[in-house]
């Protein structure tokens, strides 16, 4: 198969959806792999590094479009790449198609094959290329809140944990699934003091167990979320509904039991947002203010740290990489049901009910 590996164009999106080392694994199988030129430079990967492995460089993206059956990507292709789309061709990426109309209205006059990272799941329902990026997300939502609640940064010049004699910062995080749980680590292993709140019963009691003292646990609801609130100076929106619309957990009128320059970062915003006043951020302009509330809203937080992140998410995606390339989309997607259910758009169609639903378009199930 020819694939193809485009640079991100997406504000500072600094990830590489493939390494020198997949590169290597994929031409030693005869498949032939085309790198854009730095396309992995803000990883730590030169161009010299995938001409070693055996990829071939091009100079530009329209090039890479043109030329590949298959284009493997980070994040979802932004508007100047949708006309390099061309029919059959196979897009894997992570596309978050729920909080995108416009994208998903431009894949599927495409007739492209989008199969999405973030539906792909296994037989335990786990969704094994969300959890790296989830737990990159979960540690870096702590680590960019603790930062925007120094003073300097418009917060309210609270430390996350505190001094002797000076308490701590109180950390609300919603939703007790990867992104929370890492979350929560990171905010407890910096002595905040922490309540997760989650839906599951069996989740909080899970987390009641592993989680340090420092952490308690919550169910979630509108009323508990509220009656937290005015204790509280960070919080971290974590829910995740697979595929589709995440659910606002905080509106508009709640925000003001807040206290004033208190931080909310949303990291459920690559599928809408969990917080009513969320919109999505850029890293070149992460933060907006809303009725004295500081609001953290990046839509791809792991790109800050695209080595770590790169490594993380390529280690998971590799296997299914390479059983896209070795048997073709539709035999791949045939032998493995983890892989039928990334496939989001197919030839014009909506394949993923959770898409089809929030935009009120005709759902196709595939049948293989």
């Amino acid at each position: 198969m020819i694939i193809g590996v485009p640079k991100e164009i997406k504000n500072n999106e600094n990830r590489v959806a493939l390494t020198p080392a997949g590169t290597k694994e994929l031409t030693k199988l005869g498949h032939m792999v085309y790198v854009q030129s730095m396309a992995g430079i803000n990883s730590g990967f030169t161009d010299e590094m995938y001409r070693t492995a055996g990829a071939s460089l091009l100079p530009s993206i329209d090039a890479v479009y043109a030329i590949a059956e298959m284009i493997v990507k980070v994040k979802e292709p932004i508007e100047q790449e949708y006309s390099l789309i061309r029919p059959n061709q196979l897009l894997f990426t992570y596309f978050h198609f729920a909080s995108e109309e416009k994208l998903t209205h431009a894949m599927i006059k495409s007739n492209a094959i989008c199969l999405a990272y973030e539906t792909v799941q296994a037989a335990d329902r786990s969704l094994p290329l969300l959890v790296p990026m989830s737990e990159v997300a979960g540690k870096m939502s702590v680590q960019e809140g603790a930062k925007y609640l120094e003073r300097p940064q418009g917060g309210k010049g609270i430390l996350l944990g505190g001094v002797p004699g000076v308490r701590p910062a109180q950390v609300l995080i919603l939703g007790g699934g990867i992104v929370g749980t890492c979350a929560a680590k990171i905010a407890a292993g910096m002595g905040a003091d922490v309540i997760i709140a989650d839906i599951s019963l069996s989740r909080l009691r899970y987390l009641d167990d592993i989680m340090p003292a420092n952490v308690k646990t919550m169910m979630s609801s509108e009323y508990n979320i509220r009656e937290e609130l005015p204790n509280t100076d960070l919080v971290i929106g974590a829910v995740l509904i697979p595929g589709g619309k995440a659910p606002h957990l905080i509106t508009r009128d709640m925000m003001k039991l807040l206290p004033s320059r208190a931080v909310m970062v949303d990291v459920a915003i690559d599928q809408g947002g969990c917080f009513e006043t969320s919109h999505p951020t850029t890293h070149a302009d992460p933060i907006y203010e809303v009725d004295g509330i500081l609001h953290y809203c990046v839509a791809n937080i792991p790109g800050a740290v695209p080595f770590t992140s790169t490594l993380a998410l390529t280690n998971a995606t590799f296997p299914y990489v390479r059983m896209l390339a070795d048997k073709g989309w539709h035999k791949a997607c045939q032998d493995s049901a983890e892989l039928r259910k990334g496939l989001n758009v197919v030839n014009g169609k909506v394949t993923y009910k959770a898409v089809a639903d929030v935009f009120g378009l005709p759902f196709k199930e595939m049948n293989f």
